[in-house]
């Protein structure tokens, strides 16, 4: 199906810096995690004897086993990895994603296999011990723009819904029409009819966003033993409630990113999530509204209601489960309930994650191991025929589309710069000028000028004759520009924007299965998969 070939990150030029340098082991990033993703790095963590030894895993099996009661399709697999989360000697390998519609961009499904591949990888190396797979839901996130559309073939289809509140609480009665939108898109392909059953079963035959996602994974990667874990979860969060505390009434962990993201500042590093003072929300059926303290009371952003200290601690005692953790608590929330070893992040989640050590630290909770998921860029045969044709090796791809038909016009040796020509009018008015000032100093500045006038008009010639020539390999360059709007759709890598049925209609169920094979091991370095 694929050839694969690697390329270093840095080479891609799409890592900012914070994330590159972490990568590189660069020294300024060292006091911002524990370990390195390699294997040097996970036996040092794993060597820590009392790690998650105060863990309640009994109260996380029960609950992940009650979830997974909530659809019908959870797999063996994934039950018995379930159980085994109470056996000390397990530990888990997190992702986590919004609850995209039809899984969103193709990156959301290459980081649920590489969560898998991490924790293959983890069993192999080391034999004595069990790691589980395990995808984290964002249920509660209230951005609905974010998870209502997928683009397919450049088409961008869209679930519209009046709801408010936790996303993963919407209905998906009126998906049906973006499925219909899907299925006429897709085509009528066996792959494409399989896709579309897929989608109608988990979104129709399960009434909540959150209940048809875990369905969606389930049925795409359950027999890889995937545990789906929902934090909006009564349960769980009883186990949160002295971290909600510490947020709410002390801001301790906006405290520790705040001294954190300075250090960054001085590094010139760019800072992807700015904590508040308290990172935590009150959900109610319709509503998820960000909680702020003024004066002695505490008020819910876009309502009316307020509550005392006193008011607030007893809902956080007695129902945890109204609570919502940001993006801020979220990592430590998981870090807290599962004995997870690593978590499997884009770029973005890198760096916000490398943000967050001191207040891991400062909480007393253990810091997982930051493992970059798997990159990938997929090239269909006839445009990589085309790109080595065109004298394009992998790295170029990553320039910009302005840069390769520079790159085509000069290859054929139809560039022309007026160099000499130029070199020779500057020789020129510089006599002049030594003629004038001996003559009227007062001229100086006019043959300057006249300089500058026949400079910029060398300039525009040579501008024309490049468009000529141009013109002359304009076959080439609409190649370049329709494959490169293939690899990066509106300028956005081809991972972040293509949603994965384009795919599975093309390559049927097998796709799933050879992309995890050509990412199998902790990669870190960028893949690109050539098809042959």
């Amino acid at each position: 199906m694929f050839q694969k070939q690697t390329l270093s990150f840095e080479d891609t030029g799409l890592l900012n810096a914070l994330v590159q340098d972490y990568l590189l082991k660069k020294k300024d990033t060292e006091q911002l995690y524990s370990s390195f993703p390699d294997l040097d790095g996970y036996k040092k963590l794993l060597g820590e004897t009392k790690i998650y030894n105060t863990l309640n895993r009994k109260t996380l099996v029960q609950s992940l086993q009650k979830q997974a009661q909530l659809v019908a399709n959870s797999s063996k697999e994934s039950l018995s990895n379930i159980a085994l989360l109470e056996n000390s000697n397990c530990f888990t390998v997190t992702t986590g994603h919004q609850l995209c519609l039809f899984t969103g961009p193709l990156y959301s499904i290459y980081k649920i296999i590489s969560t898998i591949n991490l924790s293959e990888w983890l069993s192999k190396n080391f034999p004595d011990k069990k790691f589980v797979p395990v995808y984290w839901m964002a249920s509660e996130d209230h951005d609905f723009e974010e998870v209502n559309h997928a683009f397919v073939y450049g088409k961008k289809i869209e679930w519209k819904s009046d709801e408010k509140g936790a996303v993963g609480k919407f209905q998906t009665k009126h998906i049906e029409s973006a499925i219909t939108e899907l299925e006429t898109v897709l085509g009528i392909n066996e792959n494409a009819k399989e896709i579309i059953s897929i989608f109608k079963n988990a979104y129709t035959g399960n009434h909540t966003l959150d209940n048809a996602t875990r369905y969606l994974v389930n049925e795409l990667f359950g027999k890889y033993g995937i545990v789906i874990a929902d934090g909006n979860d009564a349960i769980l969060k009883k186990e949160l409630i002295h971290l909600l505390k510490k947020d709410i009434f002390e801001n301790t962990p906006a405290k520790k990113v705040n001294d954190t993201i300075s250090f960054l500042e001085t590094k010139k590093y760019p800072i992807q999530v700015n904590p508040r003072n308290i990172n935590c929300f009150y959900l109610e059926d319709n509503g998820r509204h960000r909680i702020e303290k003024s004066g002695d009371s505490y008020t819910l952003v876009g309502s009316n209601k307020t509550f005392s200290k006193t008011e607030l601690e007893k809902v956080i005692d007695e129902s945890p489960e109204k609570i919502s953790p940001n993006v801020v608590l979220r990592p430590m929330y998981q870090q807290h309930i599962l004995p997870n070893i690593a978590y499997v992040g884009g770029p973005g989640e890198l760096n916000y994650w490398l943000e967050y050590k001191a207040m891991f630290e400062t909480l007393n909770i253990f810091f997982p191991v930051l493992q970059p998921r798997a990159s990938i860029m997929i090239i269909d045969k006839n445009p990589d025929q085309k790109l080595n044709k065109l004298g394009i090796d992998n790295a170029a791809i990553f320039k910009s589309e302005q840069e390769l038909i520079n790159f085509i016009v000069a290859s054929k040796g139809e560039s022309i710069e007026l160099v000499e020509e130029k070199n020779k009018a500057e020789a020129i008015f510089h006599e002049l000028q030594k003629k004038t000032a001996d003559i009227d100093k007062t001229l100086e500045n006019l043959v300057k000028a006249e300089l500058q006038k026949t400079l910029n008009s060398l300039n525009a010639i040579e501008a024309k004759l490049n468009k000529s020539l141009k013109q002359r390999s304009e076959t080439e360059i609409n190649q370049i520009k329709n494959i490169r709007s293939k690899l990066f759709p509106e300028n956005i890598p081809q991972e972040r924007y293509d949603n994965f049925s384009m795919y599975y209609t093309k390559y049927g169920k097998g796709f799933i299965e050879e992309i995890k094979r050509q990412t199998e091991g902790n990669n870190l370095e960028y893949v690109i998969l050539k098809e042959i």
